[in-house]
């Protein structure tokens, strides 16, 4: 079992295989992982192209049943849910962050936020005055009217994060979230998932071949062919724990590294 001890597990996986196909066509894109995933931490899925990393993050989210083995979310099988409190689960308690953002083309940057929110229950007024909020929080208040046609690859990938964590989402499955980004546009989102994780307590867990997450990283969890081949452990937190998601932004905006603000 790949695990730590740093908080309550949210995911569990024992012994878990994904095999698509029948018959003579057979192929294993998971094969026997088993790990655990808790509160507080970011944990890295890493790995090239067709390592599996994506076939995981689904099997983690109740998106797609494993051929083998049990996956476990805060606690219960994933099998044990029914298909409404699976999509509740997943309105709810967990987040999603995409490659390519999946923002709604015909909503501005606050009603992608506010969407959510609704699905979530609560009231118009409600969800709009929290996703200002929020929005305003990532110094993004100037983009509320804009829409995602009209936004930087940045700018849509941080309204995506906003919108993860709108409902203070206990997991957050980010996959490939930098691969469309610069360099300094990278550093920015990961930074953020690494703070909510700290900050708010949450589960992280990020699916990248992109080796400039691994030291935003609490684990780092190699994958190949479908097989974790090595994992590494981090004893540190890869930034000032002083600084909160605001002053990062702010480091950020002004080029400076974080090691160098005191």
């Amino acid at each position: 079992m790949t695990g730590t001890g740093m908080g309550s597990t949210v995911v569990r996986l024992d012994e878990v295989s994904k095999i698509f196909g029948s018959n003579g066509n057979r192929t294993a894109a998971v094969r026997d992982i088993s790990l655990e995933a808790s509160s507080g931490e970011l944990v890295l899925l890493l790995g090239p192209s067709g390592s599996g990393k994506t076939t995981l993050l689904t099997l983690i989210a109740g998106l797609v049943e494993p051929t083998s083995g049990a996956v476990s979310l805060f606690g219960r099988n994933i099998e044990d849910y029914t298909p409404k409190e699976l999509q509740r689960l997943r309105a709810m308690r967990i987040g999603f962050v995409f490659q390519t953002f999946h923002l709604i083309d015909s909503l501005n940057v606050t009603e992608n936020v506010v969407l959510v929110l609704r699905f979530a229950g609560k009231t118009r007024t409600e969800a709009k005055r929290h996703a200002k909020d929020l929005l305003g929080q990532f110094h993004i208040e100037h983009l509320f009217r804009k829409f995602p046609a009209n936004l930087s690859q940045g700018e849509k990938q941080r309204v995506a994060v906003a919108r993860a964590i709108a409902n203070g989402a206990e997991l957050i499955i980010a996959d490939e979230p930098t691969a469309s980004l610069e360099t300094k546009q990278g550093f920015d989102i990961i930074r953020l998932l690494h703070e909510y994780a700290k900050e708010r307590n949450r589960c992280v867990i990020v699916a990248s071949h992109d080796l400039r997450i691994v030291e935003f990283a609490d684990r780092v969890l190699r994958l190949e062919d479908g097989v974790i081949t090595k994992t590494q452990s981090r004893t540190f937190n890869a930034f000032p724990a002083h600084l909160s998601i605001q002053e990062d932004i702010s480091v950020l905006s002004s080029g400076k590294s974080p090691d160098t603000v005191i």
